[in-house]
């Protein structure tokens, strides 16, 4: 690699350093390519050589986010060997508390409709997490369309998240744990766990 690809790579590299940490402390509004310039030193069309759009330096530093979050899934799994419900049950602790710890990548990782995703690949990034609860609620619920329960379980996972970052769960069960919401969402979706 020669030094100026080196130092486009260093560049890229920063850009998307930078835009996750304005992401953490201020939230998806904040991320201009303007600003993310500025924040990293460069002139405001620096990024542009980089990622021609602003959607594909989102759709980099949301890759960043579901990386981390592959990587405390990959953590949570460990060897494998634990019965479906509780590897489903202990990734959906880790999904919230991920939601919960990172609210503004969490945003930023699950709005599609803001993310240029095809030729970066994000979706080779996002996709095997969900490929990876369908596999678990399959062998849980045999007889059910394992996608469809995937989907509702992971909606239901994204509400809890949600209306617990607004404060609202915290105010209707008068509770700051959300583990008893999370074991209800994954009775409804997987069954009694003492019918199991």
């Amino acid at each position: 690699m020669s030094d100026e690809e080196k130092a486009g790579q260093d560049l890229r590299v920063r850009l998307v350093d930078v835009g996750v940490e304005l992401l953490a402390r201020e939230g998806v509004g904040a991320l201009s390519l303007r600003e993310i310039a500025r924040r990293a030193g460069v002139s405001h069309g620096a990024p542009r050589r980089h990622f021609p759009t602003h959607l594909e330096l989102l759709s980099a530093i949301a890759r960043r986010g579901f990386t981390d979050l592959a990587g405390r899934v990959a953590a949570a799994r460990g060897d494998r060997t634990a019965p479906p419900r509780e590897q489903i049950a202990e990734l959906g602790r880790v999904y919230l508390e991920f939601a919960l710890g990172n609210a503004g990548m969490y945003e930023l990782m699950f709005r599609h409709d803001l993310l240029a995703s095809g030729h970066l690949r994000l979706r080779d990034t996002s996709l095997p997490l969900f490929g990876v609860l369908v596999e678990l609620v399959g062998r849980v619920r045999p007889d059910a369309d394992a996608r469809a329960v995937t989907a509702a379980l992971w909606a239901n996972l994204h509400g809890i998240a949600q209306l617990w970052s607004w404060g609202s769960l915290q105010l209707a069960t008068g509770t700051d744990d959300f583990v008893p919401l999370l074991r209800t969402a994954l009775d409804a979706h997987l069954g009694s766990e003492a019918g199991r």
